[in-house]
C-alpha cells in the first residue's frame, strides 16, 4: 500500500492558533506524535511526561501536550499529542476518533461515514497523497506504555 499522508488542519483550542500539515498516517501507531517546533507554534502546554516505546525497542520519556484539535475534511477531534520526531504521525487512536480509515489499494484516507454528522458531501474529501518513503523512522511505531 505504501505510506499514506494527509493534510490535517492542528489547532491549539484554546489560543484559537491553527496551522496546516503534512501528516503521515500510520495506523501501527496509537497516538497524534508532533514535532517540537509544531507544538511551539501551536504554543501547547505540556500537561505531563510519558514514557514511550519506539519501534526498536528504546523507551523515551517525551513531553505530552494538548489539547489539540484536529480537522480533516468536515470532521474534527480533540485529543493530546506525544512531542517526538520531526514529522506529524496521526495514529489509530485519533483515526478512529476522526472516524476515517486508510483506504486499502489507494494511498489516502477516507471517511467511514458511519456516523451521520460525518458524512462528507461531494468533494470534502480533503488533499491526500502519498509521498516518497522516508527512511524508517522511530516515530511511526510510537507506542504509549
Amino acid at each position: 500500500m505504501g505510506l499514506v499522508h494527509a493534510e490535517l488542519t492542528l489547532k491549539n483550542p484554546t489560543t484559537g492558533t491553527s496551522m496546516t500539515v503534512r501528516t503521515l498516517v500510520d495506523s501501527g501507531a496509537l497516538l497524534l506524535c508532533i514535532p517540537q517546533h509544531v507544538s511551539l507554534q501551536l504554543g501547547l502546554p505540556t500537561l505531563e511526561n510519558r514514557e514511550v516505546t519506539l519501534d526498536n525497542g528504546a523507551r523515551q520519556l517525551v513531553p505530552y501536550v494538548g489539547p489539540v484539535e484536529i480537522r480533516f475534511a468536515n470532521r474534527r477531534s480533540f485529543t493530546g499529542a506525544l512531542v517526538l520526531g520531526d514529522e506529524t504521525l496521526l495514529g489509530a487512536v485519533p483515526m478512529e476518533d476522526l472516524d476515517v480509515i486508510i483506504h486499502p489499494g489507494a494511498p489516502r484516507i477516507d471517511g467511514q461515514s458511519r456516523k451521520p454528522e460525518h458524512r462528507p458531501g461531494p468533494g470534502k474529501i480533503g488533499p491526500i497523497h502519498q509521498g516518497d518513503a522516508p527512511p524508517h523512522s522511530p516515530l511511526a511505531s510510537a507506542l504509549i506504555n
